[in-house]
């Protein structure tokens, strides 16, 4: 029988830069971001992290919902939701940020979500390590990789599936991937993916596949439509392009002073003026420096101690406010030497702009 699909041809707009279209502008509705102000947290209230949710929220019972490992398995078997929470307990700080965030800044810009800075928060996760589940459920000698399945269900440029990645073994046994059932001390909400997801510390949160339902060895590389036909580094459509993996080095500000509604820039007075942000990088790597672009110099911050090796830094420096308008800027380093650029690194679908920040702020002479 022939599949109905009425998205089969479609294709995404071209688009204006500083222009957005309609179906742009209903996406921005549907997921938010970071207020920036909350850059001020350790760690980010559930309520200000960003979402991004590529179709519908699933509405779960977690005592009817299970788990189940399959595939190229010598143990294959399934959990349910109490039983995993009876595994050993594991929570860890970890900061997570969208691919796209940035992606408004890229010119030419691709049609999807607009994210500009805030698509990135930092939770407590807590749930158990995949690690031992997979050992108990005997990886035969085939495998090569491990795809997680959501259950969420739509269509993305044509394609009909279910959201879902995969990572080698070699990632697996590298990354400290756990299967989560808090957040920030509390169960799941659904729109974080409730009863259980997974969360893959240090790379950006497409891999971290919410609502999961299915854990699966493979014998061959996954080929679902999230890991081949998007998040990948590419300079044009027609490119197969390298995937997106750990985080690039990034930093935020905190805005200062007092915002104008629609702008979003900012009004403080002269004098002393505290400024601080966070610093992050993927991958574990530390920040080594953060520097603040004040009056066309840059200044070296002060740098706190991260919760842990996958939360971001705190960051602050004091600068002195002389009246006019001031355009402030931070960058973070961090151990390889790594540095945010100034413009972003042009990528076809905007992924992983970790240029500068810029912001506007004016100084009254009172």
């Amino acid at each position: 029988m022939k599949i109905y699909n009425p998205f089969k041809k479609f294709s995404r707009p071209k688009t204006v830069q500083g222009v957005f279209e309609e179906n742009e502008v209903e996406l921005a509705n549907r997921n938010s971001g970071m207020p920036l102000e909350s850059l001020e947290h350790d760690i980010t209230p559930i309520g200000q992290h960003y979402l991004l949710t590529h179709f519908d929220i699933p509405n779960i019972d977690k005592d009817k919902h299970i788990i189940s490992f399959s595939g190229d398995l010598s143990n294959p078997f399934s959990l349910t939701y109490d039983e995993i929470k009876l595994r050993p307990k594991k929570t860890m700080s970890v900061t997570l940020e969208c691919a796209g965030n940035g992606r408004a800044n890229v010119n030419p810009r691709n049609f999807s979500m607009p994210w500009k800075y805030g698509a990135v928060g930092t939770s407590e996760w807590t749930g158990t390590p995949l690690r031992p589940l997979l050992n108990e459920a005997q990886l035969k000698p085939s495998v090569i990789e491990i795809s997680f399945t959501g259950i969420d269900r739509g269509f993305d440029s044509g394609y009909e599936h279910n959201f879902a990645r995969s990572l080698t073994l070699e990632q697996i046994n590298e990354l400290d991937v756990l299967l989560v059932y808090q957040m920030n001390d509390i169960p799941l909400l659904p729109q974080h993916g409730a009863p259980l997801r997974i969360i893959v510390p240090g790379w950006y949160g497409m891999a971290s596949v919410k609502w999961l339902t299915g854990i699966e060895a493979l014998s061959k590389p996954f080929e679902g439509y999230q890991q081949i036909q998007t998040y990948r580094f590419r300079q044009s459509r027609a490119e197969i392009g390298e995937p997106i993996t750990e985080m690039r080095v990034k930093s935020l500000m905190k805005p200062p002073g007092i915002p104008d509604w629609t702008t979003r820039k900012r009004l403080v007075s002269a004098g002393t003026i505290p400024l601080m942000g966070r610093a992050w990088s993927g991958g574990g790597k530390k920040i080594s420096k953060v520097e603040v672009l004040c009056d066309s110099q840059w200044v070296e911050a002060n740098l706190d101690f991260s919760k842990s090796k996958y939360s971001w830094t705190k960051w602050s420096l004091d600068w002195l406010a002389t009246p006019g308008h001031h355009v402030l800027s931070c960058r973070a380093t961090d151990e390889t030497g790594d540095t945010q650029p100034e413009d972003p690194i042009f990528d076809v679908g905007g992924f992983a702009n970790n240029s500068i920040q810029k912001l506007d702020v004016f100084v009254s002479n009172h």
